[in-house]
């Protein structure tokens, strides 16, 4: 039966008809404050979960006996839930006699439980709607049915359930707008949007287009969130509840669809649902604990930030292999599918372990998942470099931005496989697939002169501009670490117990550790790939290439753990902790280039007590301001010129130094005066008079510093 059929166009009416009560009830139920109220509210409720069950039992198996059937059930359950109605409404009687004019209705202590049962009783009304239509309309009989699980798939994914709740979902929002923060408002829409956009509730030649959208407006999500966070560092506890689980929920959802998508499997996708609808109606029912607890800072809850990182990280994977698989099936079907497990005990553990370690650094690898991962960290980049007071900071942003799109998205997924079709892919050529072009994988030999030039425009970019150069515009990690909300995450590096051991400019041993095992297996790793492509040996790392094999490692699976676990390994650990082999080589050439941080008056720094230039550091060079009081320059391997101490100065004295400074010294021309701040001048010492028992002290003038810019100086920014 189709919609168009007069049947089909009024089942389509009650559906609707259905889901705006249900929206007028959670309202009432939201503010409901009295055991009258409640208790009419749920009479409603079970009222109408009676119909419903009754219907479903009347269409399951149609005919005279059990219509009969259906109408006892029906006036028995409703006749059963009024008896309580009737014994809270004599109860309430009672008192307005005892009362009298006077009477005021004792408050409802019982909310949470009251919400509870609502909660449940939508969530069955759902449920039994999703049947009753599915069989009313033919698209589903009773004999499909063999388990509880298959139960539970077949009523939640149908357009009769999604939909409708998707209705219900954005009329409640609407509602009950002006009792919610607005930036959970906007969440709540957001979410009732995306249960519209469930791929389950559309036919097979639209689920696609709905993925694709479905994925945009998911992305959309994410940045919302994370910007919220980076505005908003004190929430209360029910917004963080809420973030974190609302993040879970979207990440076992798109891994859901990806299984039905992929595998024809709806199990996980219809739990996700039904988490969903538990997580939206326990905060709209119960509104009140918004105000029952004080604002917490977020950034003082490593726990907390690690599951909102990991949720987001989970749900990008799975929602970047599905717009692979949805947008190029043919280079990514054989890739991206999941290989059965087989095995018992360590056996099954070694094959899910490898098999996930395979998935993973594809996906990673992936266009799609590169140029989504692009997309998000890219618009907090835009949103830190609107806030940038510094030209020569919004050049770089928009230069690392640019970088991103060209070398992580562009040449080696899209223009590579437009230019040379018949070529391995992108990950088995050493310029393209891992950074550098360490190695001797396929194709080694002819790109080698695009080896050793990558080598000469690293190093000679590097001495010119510093390790900047490649760590803060070439490279795609300084587009996920700059961002707003990541860069605040940079109060870790002095938080977290780990991180602290890498702080200052100084390579402790657990950095030279660190480096030392990363070099030594790169170059291991590039030995034995020389012995196999040169055929005196056969040595492959799960059949590929030994270079290969550790580019998916460092960058397609380990880069993403660390990333994900910033709350304790730090901000910017690829630097601060020294195992990423790019910039060790990138580092090297830094020792000798022109690159360093000087100030204009190493005065104003010797009166500086804000320490700014040092908090904002995102790889966390405490050392520095005693650098600039000394010798009124500062000069680290580890420094990656991000350029957030010359932003937090308060006083406008501090700038970045290279080739081009240098080349205006040797003209003989001045550095150029701060820019956007008016640098305090030091008062000239006052001789001293002959009866002066001590000498005078020169003051630093005290202008009101200009307010940070997302610095890690304070916890809280609204």
């Amino acid at each position: 039966m189709t919609l168009l059929t007069p049947f089909g166009a009024l089942l389509v009416g009650v559906a609707a008809l259905m889901a705006a009560i249900t929206a007028l009830l959670v309202k009432w139920a939201s503010e409901a404050r009295t055991r009258t109220a409640a208790a009419v509210n749920l009479f409603l409720f079970v009222m109408m979960v009676s119909m419903l069950g009754a219907a479903l039992l009347y269409v399951a198996s149609p005919g005279p006996s059990r219509l009969v059937e259906a109408l006892w059930l029906a006036s028995g359950v409703m006749s059963a839930s009024a008896f309580p109605l009737f014994l809270v409404f004599l109860r309430e009687t009672q008192a307005r006699i005892r009362g009298g004019s006077g009477h005021v209705p004792a408050p409802f202590r019982g909310r949470p439980l009251f919400a509870l049962a609502v909660l449940t009783l939508v969530v069955l009304n759902e449920f039994l709607m999703g049947w009753t239509f599915q069989l009313a309309a033919g698209t589903l009989s009773p004999g499909m049915a063999g388990s509880w699980s298959q139960i539970l798939v077949l009523g939640v994914n149908s357009p009769w359930f999604l939909l409708p709740m998707a209705g219900e979902m954005g009329l409640s929002t609407f509602l009950l707008r002006r009792t919610l923060p607005s930036p959970w408002v906007a969440l709540l829409g957001a979410q009732a949007a995306l249960m519209a956009l469930s791929p389950p509730a559309f036919p097979h030649f639209l689920a696609g287009p709905v993925v694709v959208a479905g994925s945009a407006l998911m992305i959309g999500v994410v940045i919302y969130v994370m910007e919220t966070l980076y505005r908003h560092r004190q929430l209360p506890p029910v917004a963080l509840a809420y973030t974190l689980g609302l993040l879970g929920v979207y990440a076992a959802m798109m891994a859901g669809t990806y299984l039905w998508w992929a595998e024809g499997s709806g199990l996980l996708f219809a739990a996700s649902v039904l988490a969903e609808m538990v997580l939206f109606f326990d905060l709209v029912i119960l509104p009140e604990r918004w105000r029952d607890h004080e604002p917490v800072p977020w950034l003082a809850r490593p726990r907390w930030t690690v599951g909102v990182m990991a949720a987001i990280f989970v749900a990008e994977v799975f929602m970047g292999a599905l717009l692979d698989l949805v947008l190029e099936p043919a280079a990514y079907g054989a890739v991206l599918s999941i290989p059965p497990l087989v095995g018992t005990g360590p056996t099954l553990v070694l094959h899910a372990v490898l098999g996930g370690f395979w998935f993973l650094s594809a996906v990673t690898g992936s266009t799609w998942f590169l140029a989504m991962m692009g997309i998000e960290m890219g618009a907090l980049v835009v949103f830190k470099l609107r806030e940038s007071r510094y030209w020569e900071t919004r050049i770089r942003l928009a230069l690392m931005m640019g970088s991103y799109g060209a070398f992580a998205v562009f040449y080696p997924s899209l223009y590579y496989s437009w230019a040379f079709p018949g070529a391995p892919s992108g990950p088995a050529v050493p310029l393209l697939g891992w950074s550098m072009g360490i190695g001797s994988a396929p194709l080694a030999v002819s790109v080698f002169g695009a080896v050793l030039l990558t080598y000469v425009a690293t190093g000679a970019l590097t001495i010119l501009f510093g390790r900047r150069a490649i760590c803060s515009v070439f490279c795609t990690a300084p587009l996920m670490f700059q961002g707003t909300t990541i860069d605040a995450m940079k109060s870790f590096n002095r938080s977290s117990p780990l991180a602290r051991k890498f702080l200052s400019s100084r390579l402790s041993t657990a950095y030279s550790v660190t480096m030392g095992v990363v070099m030594t297996s790169l170059l291991g790793a590039s030995a034995l790939s020389y012995l196999d492509q040169a055929g005196i040996a056969r040595i492959t790392v799960g059949g590929v290439d030994p270079t290969i094999f550790l580019y998916d490692l460092y960058f397609g699976v380990l880069w993403y753990v660390m990333f994900v676990t910033i709350p304790y390994m730090g901000n910017y650990n690829c630097v601060t902790m020294g195992w990423c082999y790019t910039g060790t080589i990138a580092q090297a050439f830094h020792k000798i280039g022109f690159f360093k941080l000087k100030v204009r008056d190493r005065e104003v720094c010797k009166r500086c007590t804000t320490l700014d230039c040092a908090k904002s550091c995102p790889v966390g060079l405490l050392d520095m301001p005693g650098h600039f009081r000394r010798e009124g320059e500062f000069r680290s391997s580890k420094c990656c010129g991000v350029g957030d101490c010359m932003e937090a100065c308060p006083y406008g004295n501090l700038y970045i130094h290279d080739v081009r400074h240098w080349v205006r010294e040797r003209l003989g021309l001045p550095p150029g005066p701060a820019r956007g701040a008016r640098l305090p001048m030091v008062r000239p010492r006052a001789p001293p008079r002959p009866d002066a028992r001590a000498p005078s002290v020169p003051l630093l003038a005290s202008p009101t510093p200009p307010a940070t810019h997302g610095g890690a100086s304070g916890l809280r920014r609204d």
